[in-house]
Formats: structure tokens, sequence, C-alpha cells
């Protein structure tokens, strides 16, 4: 005991602050480990978002300076917010129209642009909205499609001059959907059944789909113009919008170029190696796992 703290208990002066035992002293170390770890457990998830968007933008400089172009991407996975952990799905919305358009808007015009889509589609009025504004820019439009780009994804990918998909990637008819039902099948409701038998409910949808079909055939056959003749594109933007498919069928490169788009398959590594920077959702356990890359094998000597 200190000679100010003899001083007081003569006093009869209790101490304010009691010296801390050993015990006291390993609760508060524990107590600080435990906030430490809650410290860096809640940091570590923006810590690693903010490490993959720097990443992301190292890896589209890189292809831009490659490309002399300007990138933009339009990726949609399924996004988790990662202190909750509930998943995002994520479509084309107005919110990315606006900020595409504002990218394109401040691009010279005779910049070329190269659009990575990844996308399940979303809002018809935003997709038109961006394939607008790509059809509009005086420069060279390429679209790259490394894994799927499906209805309004597609509806974009007909804007460019050029669609390069890897491989295995795909394209997806562009027909409307009302209220999660295909327009053609809701059309096809009303011909094969009788008037009275259908409900308002159902009369108002086909209506509406038979209107959106003819919409997106249009602002379709317009797209398609720029690679081929009037008729020919007018008679593909049918089929892509006639509902003859179900909504995600896979339209493949190979069925593409057969189709008549102007697609190629040459995809750049820095597109395969940009879309390995938009993780999905962290799983308790993956569902895809592989070995490490294996040694080339050394050829059989022969036998004797």
């Amino acid at each position: 005991m200190s000679g100010e703290e003899e001083y007081l208990a003569a006093k009869g002066v209790p101490a304010l602050c009691p010296p801390l035992t050993h015990k006291d002293q390993t609760t508060m170390a524990i107590g600080d480990l435990f906030w430490l770890f809650f410290i860096v457990m809640a940091l570590q998830p923006m810590l690693r978002q903010r490490f993959l968007i720097l990443a992301r933008a190292r890896k589209i400089m890189q292809l831009q300076r490659k490309r002399g172009s300007r990138v933009i991407t339009l990726v949609h996975r399924q996004e988790t917010m990662r202190l909750l952990g509930f998943p995002l799905v994520r479509y084309i919305d107005i919110d990315d129209a606006e900020e595409i358009i504002r990218a394109i808007r401040e691009t010279d015009p005779e910049t070329p642009i190269d659009i990575v889509l990844h996308t399940p589609g979303g809002l018809v009025i935003a997709s038109m909205q961006i394939a607008a504004a790509l059809r509009r820019h005086g420069g060279k439009i390429t679209a790259f499609v490394p894994h799927l780009a499906l209805s309004g994804g597609t509806l974009i990918a007909l804007a460019a001059d050029r669609i390069v998909m890897a491989p295995h990637a795909m394209l997806g008819p562009i027909d409307p959907q009302i209220g999660g039902v295909p327009a053609a099948s809701l059309a096809r409701v009303v011909r094969e059944k009788p008037i009275a038998e259908i409900d308002d409910q159902t009369l108002i949808h086909a209506d509406i789909g038979e209107k959106a079909t003819r919409q997106l055939r249009a602002a379709a056959t317009e797209l398609l113009m720029r690679h081929m003749d009037a008729d020919k594109a007018a008679a593909l933007a049918d089929q892509l919008s006639r509902g003859d498919w179900t909504h995600d069928y896979p339209i493949t490169a190979d069925e593409a170029i057969a189709l008549g788009l102007p697609v190629t398959t040459d995809l750049p590594d820095e597109v395969a190696d940009l879309m390995a920077l938009y993780p999905q959702p962290m799983r308790t356990t993956p569902s895809v796992e592989y070995g490490p890359t294996p040694e080339p094998r050394a050829p059989a000597r022969p036998r004797r």
C-alpha cells in the first residue's frame, strides 16, 4: 500500500479504486480479447469487400489498356450481407440503367465500349434503355458474355456490334413475362379456352402480354438491323420473342451463330479473371471443389 493510501485509510476514507487482484486482471484481459474479436469479425466483411472492389478496378484497367476501350460491367450475383447472412437476388433495374447511361455519356463518342454481361435479366424498360444508349454510341460496342446473359441481358447484347461468348456461355429468349407467367402462355389460354371461362385478371394479363411482345419484337428488330436486312431482323426478333422456347432456354454460342447473331468465342482471359472477383455467397459446405492443377504426365517409355 502506498503512503497516500495508508494516510487515507488512517483517516477512515475508503479507497476510491481498490487495487485489482490477479483474478480481476485475468477477467479484464479475457473481456478485452472478446471485444477485439468481435470488432475484427465485424470489420472483416467490409475489408474483404473493399479488397474485391480494388481488385476489380485493377482488372478493369488492365482490360481497358489492352483493348483501348471503356469497360463497363453489368454483373448480377446473389450477394450476401455478411453481417446478417441474408442473400440478395440481383437483376437489371433502373439504377443499373442510370449508372450505365452515365458511363456511356462520360465516354468519348469515338471510344469503343466493352460491356461485360452476367445477368439473369430484369426489367424490360431498364434493359431497353441500356440497349438504346449503347446503340447510339459512336464507337464500336462489344458485349462479353463469360457465363450467361439471359432475357434482358440478351436484349442488351443485341445492341453490340460483336458478341463475344465463352464456349460454354448462354444467351436466352427475350419473350416477356407478365406476373411471372410467359406472355405467350397467357395468349394461348385466351386462344384455346372459351372467353366465358377465363377470369378478368387473366384476360388483362394476356392483353398486357400481347402488347409487351409487340414492343419487344419491334425493339429487337431495330437492334438486329445493324447486322442483317430488315426481313431477317424481323424474323429473328419474332423467333426470340414469341415464346416458342421456355424463358430459360439456353442459346449456345453455336446456336447463336446459326441464328445469324454476330457471335465469336475468343473471350479474353482478363474477362474470365474478372468474373472470379465477383464471388457467390459463402456457404458452410462448398458445392464445388477441385484439386490443384495436375503435373504434366511424363511420356511412357516404350517396352522392349
